[in-house]
Formats: C-alpha cells, structure tokens, sequence
C-alpha cells in the first residue's frame, strides 16, 4: 500500500527533527562511526513511526542500536516538545538497522573484483 500524502509529510518531519536531536544529544557521532537517520516510514493512522537508521564505520551495530533503543522514550519526549503543535499524538518510534549502505559497498565490491577479473584475462585472439 503506498503511503499517503500525510504519511510522507509526517515521515519527513520525523525525520527532520529526529535528525536534529540526533545531532545535539551527540548519537551522530559515536566511537568515530557515524549515524544518521535514513528514512522514516508512518503508519496510516499516525501512531508508529519506523525509523531506519544507517550506521557508517561502528564497529558494534546491534549494541548501538540496542542503546539507541533504550532510549526510545527520551527521543520521542524531545520529539514532541518540537512537534506538539503539529500533530496530536507523537508517535511511537520503533528502530531499526537500514542495511542499504552495507549492500551498496557489497555491490562495488562485487564490481570491482568482476573489473578486475577482466583485466586480468588475455585479450581474445583477433581472427575469432
């Protein structure tokens, strides 16, 4: 089912504001990785939000997300002393880990072993 209009302009907000707390608290820059918020989906009714989060160069993923979990509670009252005057409820925030980025260094990986594999091959002979 594709989400609505509302939906996406919610998921968006999340986003935003989520980002920006993420940033203050100090949860963008852990142990020299990096966090960030990549995309926040909305339930139709507005009453759960799945963030996921992408994790770059940390080095215990689950234990992050595990804390960051924790403190659900926390991140859902800043959350809503910002965006009190626009939604009714603030919804309840579930995360999880976005694993794009992990299949994205896969995929070049794979590129670049298949790259090198060519060059690595003799040239075909030119009568064939």
């Amino acid at each position: 089912m594709e989400e609505s209009k509302r939906q996406k302009q919610v998921g968006q907000l999340i986003l935003e504001e989520l980002s920006d707390i993420f940033q203050r608290e100090g949860m963008n820059i852990v142990h020299g990785g990096m966090v960030s918020i990549s995309k926040v989906a909305v339930t139709p009714d507005l009453l759960e939000a799945r963030i996921y989060l992408s994790f770059f160069q940390i080095a215990d993923k689950e234990a992050l997300l595990q804390k960051i979990k924790e403190r659900g509670w926390e991140w859902r009252k800043h959350l809503g002393q910002r965006i009190k005057n626009q939604l009714r409820r603030v919804p309840e925030l579930h995360f999880f880990p976005d694993e794009t980025l992990d299949h994205v260094f896969k995929m070049e990986e794979l590129f670049k072993k298949i790259n090198d594999e060519r060059k690595a091959m003799p040239p075909a002979p030119e009568g064939e």
